[in-house]
């Protein structure tokens, strides 16, 4: 059963006697853009073969370009190389000309579905977020994108980044209600 007391303007919902929610808490999960752009569209589950082999594709590019080598991600953080400033600027051009593109001219995905960008509001977590992701990528030489590849070139000790990131990412779900937004 759910009910709703107002209180000095803020309405607080209590879901059940242990669940309290209140509209500030809601309206803070509000600036979460996750799965907004969700297609309605079932698919099958062989759909997804499509998306492991861009993603192998990806891999070896990454490879490739030397983006995985933990020596060119020290270089970068040391202001040692421009090739890894110059790998992210480019990715940064090519994706806001993209945006601007798409927006422009009203793209549609390949099943015919709108494309929407939202607006999302700027708090202090965006920058606390960044730096704690940013001394994770220094220590470890490794960012979310890349892991696999690692690990694809025989990089076992990635297994062990690998699991701090679920861990880091479970803990935040787990923690989340009590976190402030």
């Amino acid at each position: 059963m759910s009910t709703t007391i107002s209180n000095n303007n803020i309405a607080t919902q209590f879901v059940d006697n242990n669940t309290v929610i209140s509209q500030s808490d809601l309206a803070a999960r509000s600036l979460d853009t996750m799965c907004v752009n969700e297609s309605a569209i079932v698919h099958p589950w062989w759909y997804n073969f499509k998306y492991m082999a861009v993603g192998i594709v990806f891999g070896i590019v990454f490879v490739k370009a030397e983006i995985i080598s933990w020596f060119r991600i020290q270089e970068m953080f040391r202001f040692q190389s421009f090739h890894m400033f110059g790998v992210i600027g480019t990715a940064v051009v090519v994706g806001a000309i993209s945006v601007f593109l798409i927006k422009k001219y009203k793209v549609k995905t390949i099943h015919g579905e709108a494309i929407e960008f939202h607006p999302k509001k700027f708090n202090k977590g965006q920058i606390i977020g960044g730096l704690l992701f940013g001394l994770g990528w220094a220590l470890t030489g490794a960012c979310p994108g890349p892991l696999f590849a690692q690990l694809a070139t025989g990089a076992f000790v990635v297994i062990v980044i690998l699991a701090s990131a679920i861990a880091g990412t479970w803990t935040y779900g787990y923690f989340r209600d009590k976190l402030p937004h």
